[in-house]
């Protein structure tokens, strides 16, 4: 049987197929799973595009996470597709230009707020409004990037993925005792859409060729996606809170 047969999924993040949140979709797909994609505004229509391009075409249902009429109408929107959930996929961060590449002491707390919000907040916003449709079992997962020490040029969207692993624990904690899991991937850099709108981007990549004890390939989604796979399946059915690394071993190394 494959690890997510018969699986129904809500995956956030599907932009471009260069995106994890792409990869992942592709992969439940393959291992069994009935997926839901989310997205908004004036990326709906590529999100709809892209969804073409899986194993099999995906609904896309409108979410923006900041915005109260979305989060209040979710549980209606899946609905209409999926009976309910098995799992979440949170793939979604965003920071203003202002608060990234080394503009840490001049960032305004107005971008700072904008990206705390999404890409922290957002995942007990998405999380509590779809926990309705969450079966006992089911699994959330999210993505970051390891915020336990600051990075070049990452600044402020460091400080919001410190709060979006500590918002993920604090889940943890009280979604136990209904059965829901929710658990972290910390990947190494990837050229995403995202990761091409941090100024000085290059630093983190070079950092990761020269020193992942098991190497790092820029380009390739498909080992982080394939973590995410793992832990929404129910081969970790006593593993919550937790923040697993996929990023070829660096956080392992010193200075």
């Amino acid at each position: 049987m494959s690890l997510l047969e018969g699986k129904k999924l809500l995956i956030t993040g599907v932009l471009t197929e260069a995106s994890i949140a792409f990869t992942v979709a592709r992969l439940a797909q393959e291992q069994g799973a009935e997926i839901v994609l989310s997205s908004f505004g004036r990326m709906l229509p590529i999100t709809k595009k892209i969804a073409e391009r899986l194993p099999k075409p995906a609904p896309v249902i409108e979410l923006d996470a900041t915005n109260s009429d979305d989060l209040i109408a979710l549980e209606a929107r899946v609905i209409e597709h999926l009976p309910h959930l098995d799992g979440i996929v949170h793939a979604i961060a965003f920071a203003p230009q202002s608060a990234l590449g080394g503009n840490f002491l001049e960032t305004e707390w107005e971008d700072v707020s904008t990206a705390v919000q999404v890409s922290a907040y957002s995942l007990k916003s998405i999380t509590v409004a779809a926990k309705p449709l969450l079966t006992r079992g089911s699994s959330v997962v999210g993505l970051t990037f390891d915020a336990t020490v600051s990075w070049p040029v990452y600044d402020w969207m460091g400080v919001a993925k410190a709060a979006f692993e500590s918002v993920s624990r604090y889940l943890a904690r009280y979604l136990g005792k209904d059965g829901i899991r929710v658990n972290l991937i910390s990947a190494g850099p990837l050229r995403t859409t995202a990761a091409k709108g941090i100024p000085g981007f290059a630093t983190m990549e070079e950092l990761w060729e020269n020193r992942a004890p098991l190497g790092w390939d820029l380009t390739d989604t498909e080992a982080a996606a394939r973590g995410i796979i793992a832990l929404l399946s129910d081969w970790f059915p006593a593993t919550t809170g937790e923040l697993i690394h996929v990023d070829g071993g660096l956080h392992s190394t010193g200075a």
